[in-house]
């Protein structure tokens, strides 16, 4: 009796077990499958992967499907079980049998082992699998569709709103994470982890925080002579020159070299027959809150590589050009004009002497550093940040485990800084 019992019983729990088993590694390959993949895969005319980023556009019913169906063959299984042990061994005893004999099952083969099969390879196992579980989201759609109807009115009693909008800074904060994890592996250079970082932050970045300021601006009085005027154009290593009367916030235009150049040219070599204002082009100003990524776009739609910057109040702050922001994904753009890059010294005792003009995120680049820059663009600004004050030279300052030493200081511009990274102490057990 007891054998023929378990004869019947074992075919059906197996083809029970096993259909949960498939879901079960459906689910799991599905929600750990690469979708950057998936829709490379698509796009490429893979069936299986357009099914699977099908199922992920509403994970939620999905996952809702599985679940109902694993539910429905577990619960099964262990009914049909508990029903034919009790035949043969009726009471307690059996109910005790049934359970942990379909308690063992259903964690080990209907759960542990494909869950853990099909995280070894997710990707595959989920193009696998994208056609039974599309099936069951079909078939179970309108009761998967009523369940979340139920749940988010159940939710909806207590305040809880669900959306199924896209959140695009978690898809970003995912994109961080992997360049991050991928690079602390070794598979990522930090070179292309700057990169990935660069582009993932021009939304989040202002030209206030990467533009030339004002203090630091070439210009050229347009009051000058022509013959002035020229040489000292010639004489900067820019291509683009603003242009003031009376005072450097007005700006009246910006020469460019080439167009000036060109002036000389039709002038037979006769600087004072150049007309320097008709060749002038008009500036360009647009407001310190403009984000990198917009003013990328700006540049790219306009064509033009160069733009001032001014407040709200329409002051002067600086100039951005098209460089500057290639040079925060890309890392700094040397060429044959450009000075050389002294901004960094390194010392023998393993201190960095920097200026204090120098930006913090070229500071975090070149050292590979995480110092923040929420609250200051340049390295002076963070130690006034964080000292709440103007030091002194030969003052010295604690934080972010670095040592800022004061170097040099011209009227309230700190000018040189000394930093040293300042060993962490670990506490004994």
């Amino acid at each position: 009796m007891l054998i023929a019992t378990f004869a019947t019983l074992i075919p059906i729990l197996l083809v029970i077990l096993a259909i949960s088993a498939l879901f079960s590694a459906g689910e799991t390959s599905l929600t750990a499958a690469s979708r950057g993949r998936m829709h490379q895969l698509e796009r490429e005319g893979d069936r299986a992967a357009r099914r699977v980023n099908r199922l992920l556009s509403n994970q939620e019913k999905m996952i809702g499907a599985i679940l109902l169906l694993q539910n429905v063959l577990n619960i099964g299984a262990s009914a049909v079980a508990t029903v034919s042990i009790d035949r043969v061994i009726p009471g307690p005893w059996g109910a005790a049998i049934s359970t942990g004999l379909m308690t063992t099952l259903v964690l080990v083969f209907g759960e542990v082992l494909p869950k853990t099969l099909a995280i070894m390879r997710p990707d595959d196992v989920a193009r696998f699998l994208s056609r039974p579980v599309l099936w069951a989201v079909v078939s179970l759609g309108p009761i998967i569709t009523a369940v979340q109807w139920f749940v988010r009115g159940t939710l909806g009693l207590f305040g809880v709103r669900l959306s199924m909008e896209v959140d695009v800074l978690a898809a970003h904060e995912e994109i961080r994470g992997a360049v991050e994890y991928h690079h602390d592996e070794g598979a990522v250079k930090s070179e292309d982890r700057n990169m990935f970082r660069g582009v993932l932050d021009l939304a989040d970045l202002d030209v206030s925080q990467i533009m030339v300021h004002r203090k630091s601006i070439d210009m050229i009085d347009a009051d000058l002579s022509t013959a002035d005027i020229i040489e000292a154009a010639l004489n900067f290593s820019h291509t683009r020159i603003p242009l003031y009367r009376d005072n450097t916030e007005n700006i009246i235009g910006v020469l460019h070299a080439r167009d000036l150049m060109a002036a000389i040219t039709r002038a037979g070599g006769q600087t004072d027959k150049v007309d320097v204002a008709a060749v002038l082009r008009e500036p360009w100003f647009i407001p310190d809150t403009t984000n990198l990524k917009d003013q990328l776009a700006a540049f790219l739609k306009k064509k033009m590589h160069f733009a001032l910057v001014v407040d709200e109040y329409g002051a002067l702050q600086g100039l951005v050009t098209l460089e500057d922001i290639l040079e925060e994904i890309v890392g700094e753009i040397d060429d044959e004009h450009d000075a050389v890059l002294n901004a960094i010294r390194r010392q023998s005792d393993g201190s960095v002497h920097v200026d204090g003009d120098l930006p913090i995120r070229d500071l975090n680049r070149y050292l590979d550093w995480e110092l923040p820059d929420d609250h200051a663009v340049t390295v002076a600004g963070l130690v006034i940040h964080e000292a709440r004050t103007i030091p002194e030279p030969g003052q010295t300052f604690i934080f972010y485990d670095r040592k800022f030493q004061i170097l040099r200081k011209q009227r309230n511009q700190i000018t040189a800084i000394k930093i040293t990274v300042v060993p962490k102490v670990h506490d004994e057990d």
